[in-house]
């Protein structure tokens, strides 16, 4: 067996337990997290009062316009002088969800103003709450045409979070590059790393795909039943 070949034969399991059990995990809570904190971001931007609807707008403009790892830096290294000492992962989840929700929260902002003002007029005129319409009629709609670019967000947030790997979490790329340090081979560790990633992503986009068609089959199910 080649050198290169027996090197990554060797090294996969330990890149994919480390995916398991920190890549992955810290994708999916940052995500479920921070889709409720878009979602809550964007109402709040668009139906909140004006101070909670400028505190909405000023932590969006913070997150996009400052880097990822930036953030990350400040949680998990600037903070302690602060007094406040978190380990490695929670700081991540927070830098992450912080970060998912403002995007996702344009996102949401989006969607939601896309739906027409004679779906929240029909939802009226049968006797719905605020919240009975948003929640049966308008979130439904809205998250029809959602699903692509949440979808998107998702696929780039587990490549993201090899980011996670600055601030000693030893997730996917932490374990290639404490591999490295042992058998100073580079190119093929990172190589195998980005292998995996590229393969993760592969999967996913096909499921988006296929998420993408059911909401279409659902979204024309509706049209046909109005």
């Amino acid at each position: 067996m080649a050198h290169w070949l027996q090197l990554m034969a060797e090294s996969l399991p330990s890149l994919l337990w480390a995916g398991l059990i920190f890549t992955i995990p810290l994708t999916l809570l940052s995500f479920v997290f921070g889709l409720a904190l878009g979602l809550a971001t964007a109402i709040g931007r668009l139906f909140g009062p004006m101070p909670l609807s400028a505190i909405a707008r000023f932590y969006v403009w913070v997150i996009r316009g400052t880097p990822l790892l930036v953030q990350l830096f400040v949680i998990f290294y600037g903070l302690p002088s602060l007094g406040i000492l978190l380990d490695a992962f929670p700081a991540a989840l927070i830098g992450f969800t912080l970060n998912i929700g403002a995007y996702s929260s344009e996102i949401i902002r989006a969607v939601i103003s896309s739906v027409p003002k004679g779906q929240w007029e029909a939802a009226y005129s049968i006797g719905m709450s605020w919240r009975q319409a948003m929640s049966r009629t308008i979130l439904p709609q809205a998250a029809r045409v959602a699903v692509p670019p949440l979808s998107n967000t998702f696929i780039s947030l587990v490549k993201d979070t090899s980011l996670a790997a600055a601030i000693t979490v030893p997730e996917l790329f932490q374990a290639a590059q404490r591999i490295v340090a042992t058998t100073y081979e580079p190119l093929i560790l990172y190589i195998e790393a980005a292998l995996i990633y590229l393969v993760l992503s592969s999967v996913l986009s096909q499921l988006q795909v296929r998420l993408e068609r059911r909401f279409a089959r659902y979204g024309g199910m509706l049209e046909a039943n109005a």
